[in-house]
């Protein structure tokens, strides 16, 4: 056996991967495993990944070989590599393409398989769940009808055979648009950042088959929409948008018509308040996944349907509901554009969103973007607040469902939270929450205006205005924080509580405070010590660790 003790890794046979962080390379080894792993927990000395078959796929559709894979494994580690962690991964990776679909040269209702060896079509025809599907098209070739296209992918990646789609779109509506080079709203240069070129033009790929379908995963801040935009204005056909809710389809609205030639007969909203379809269509997932009840068809699903769409763009695809799912697979045939900050899905359906929207095609570490000054340089603590008045006792002899929400609603917190006010009162303040009756009493307290679900599209909207104006410095906001609303002026969020052990809702929350400010930005989630909340504190922390910010613990008393 051969030993490095001077490297930072050691690689299990399990397929866990163990990263020195005090390693003075820890930086440059941490960014080589994110690109094909996974950051499991993240102790102060040792951080521990997992190589998963999807985060293999996800490197290997964005050109990451299993030659780089397996020597830097080898180059790192300060033990040999186990044989079967390294045919494991070599065999996973390279799964990818082996089985593609193609455009049937004589049916266009059928879509050819191709297979990289008689093996692995032989093995394809053993899998049970696509069997089904397979038309033999002669002697030499199968196939499998157009409609079954996502399904088919699905099922295939479920199965460990990750499908490369190279089968093209239906061409939608032709329409002729273009990024202007002056802002329309105050005639300022717009000018599209180099990573957002190549974000772009990576997914896109000159419009072959092989691009045109994918996500892109870049933090909060650093300016997705423009990405959705440069995309738009390389395919020049109508589009459908897809947003979490009432206030960021108002952005989108604004940004198109800020940043594009559309004017507003080009451009739509589709909403619970407004149904208006044009070219560009900016809808919720709520309206398209709303029905009157549990037994009602999806009213407004028809939209994918209905009009022909060159391009549906998916923002927050992280969130995707599951009956867009459904819809998403019917929709193989048009071209698909993924946007996140994390492609964490806490129900497990990555794979999901790999097979019907597209694989990873594009990402950038957080810590890149804030060094080049693209988002803000942010600094995270974990403050943790003990109890008074007995808390402690009451939180013991609870029943262990109700412990969580007792420690996340902890009155102590608001004495902390009065500090934390205190110290930022000339900032731009975002107190973020999960419970609604912790959030009401916090909105009394500093006499600050609430945000929840219930608000109203326009109330919210004022209230956003004002506090970008400067007119309000405090807002009380409950999870819809967690998606998409532009305050580029907060630069400080206070976190009192959270939805268990949610990575990608932490990740969201610290992005409400990350666009570009010359003083940085402060991200605080109080957490009450010892306690559930302590724990599934680590778990939120997990994504973030994972792109190089470091949670400072502070202790706080009652």
């Amino acid at each position: 056996m051969h030993v490095r003790p001077d490297n930072p890794l050691i690689v299990q046979g399990d397929g866990k991967v163990l990263l020195e962080t005090k390693h003075p390379r820890y930086e440059e080894v941490r960014d080589f495993l994110s690109r094909f792993s996974e950051l499991e927990t993240s102790p102060a000395h040792l951080h521990t990944y997992r190589i998963q078959p999807l985060t293999l796929w996800n490197a290997a559709s964005s050109g990451m070989t299993r030659e780089e894979v397996v020597e830097g494994l080898q180059k790192w580690s300060k033990f040999d590599v186990p044989p079967d962690v390294l045919n494991q991964v070599g065999e996973t990776i390279g799964r990818y393409g082996l089985v593609k679909l193609v455009v049937h040269p004589d049916d266009p209702k059928l879509l050819r398989l191709e297979f990289a060896t008689l093996y692995v079509a032989k093995q394809v025809g053993l899998v049970k769940s696509v069997r089904e599907m397979l038309v033999e098209d002669g002697r030499r070739y199968l196939a499998i009808a157009g409609g079954h296209r996502g399904l088919f992918k699905q099922r295939m990646l479920t199965a460990g055979w990750p499908v490369e789609d190279l089968a093209g779109f239906t061409e939608g509506d032709p329409l002729e648009i273009s990024l202007r080079s002056t802002l329309r709203s105050n005639g300022k240069p717009f000018v599209v950042r180099d990573y957002q070129v190549s974000s772009a033009a990576r997914w896109f790929q000159e419009g072959r088959s092989s691009g045109g379908n994918g996500v892109i995963v870049l933090p909060c801040g650093a300016g997705k929409t423009i990405v959705a935009l440069a995309a738009m204005s390389k395919v020049k056909q109508k589009t459908l948008i897809l947003a979490t809710n009432g206030a960021a389809v108002n952005q989108w609205v604004r940004e198109i018509l800020d940043k594009t030639n559309l004017t507003e007969s080009e451009v739509g909203a589709y909403t619970g308040d407004e149904k208006n379809i044009r070219p560009v269509t900016v809808a919720t997932y709520q309206i398209l996944t709303w029905r009157a009840s549990k037994e009602a068809e999806f009213a407004h699903l028809h939209l994918f349907a209905d009009e022909n769409w060159g391009l549906i763009v998916y923002d927050e695809v992280h969130l995707l509901p599951a009956p867009v799912f459904g819809a998403t697979a019917d929709l193989q045939g048009r071209r698909r554009l993924g946007l996140t900050a994390t492609l964490v899905r806490e129900d497990g359906r990555e794979g999901d969103v790999f097979s019907l929207v597209g694989p990873k095609r594009f990402d950038m570490a957080w810590q890149t973007l804030e060094e080049r000054g693209f988002i803000a340089e942010a600094k995270c603590y974990e403050v943790r607040v003990g109890w008074n008045n007995g808390g402690a006792m009451h939180y013991e002899k609870a029943r262990e469902g109700e412990k969580f929400r007792l420690a996340a609603v902890n009155p102590a917190k608001m004495r902390v939270l009065d500090n934390l006010v205190k110290k930022h009162r000339d900032d731009n303040v975002l107190v973020i929450g999960t419970y609604l009756d912790q959030l009401h009493e916090i909105a009394r307290r500093y006499n600050a205006p609430l945000i929840t679900g219930e608000t109203p599209g326009p109330q919210r909207d004022v209230i956003f205005d004002k506090f970008r104006k400067g007119q309000i410095k405090l807002i009380v906001v409950s999870k819809v924080a967690n998606f998409s609303i532009d305050l580029p002026d907060a630069n400080v969020a206070i976190q009192v509580s959270g939805s268990f052990g949610s990575r990608q809702e932490e990740a969201q929350r610290l992005g409400r405070v990350l666009r570009p400010k010359k003083d940085g930005a402060h991200f605080y989630s109080l957490v009450t010590r010892e306690t559930k909340e302590q724990e599934f504190a680590m778990k939120r922390q997990l994504f973030l660790t994972e792109q190089g910010y470091r949670y400072y613990i502070q202790e706080a008393t009652a």
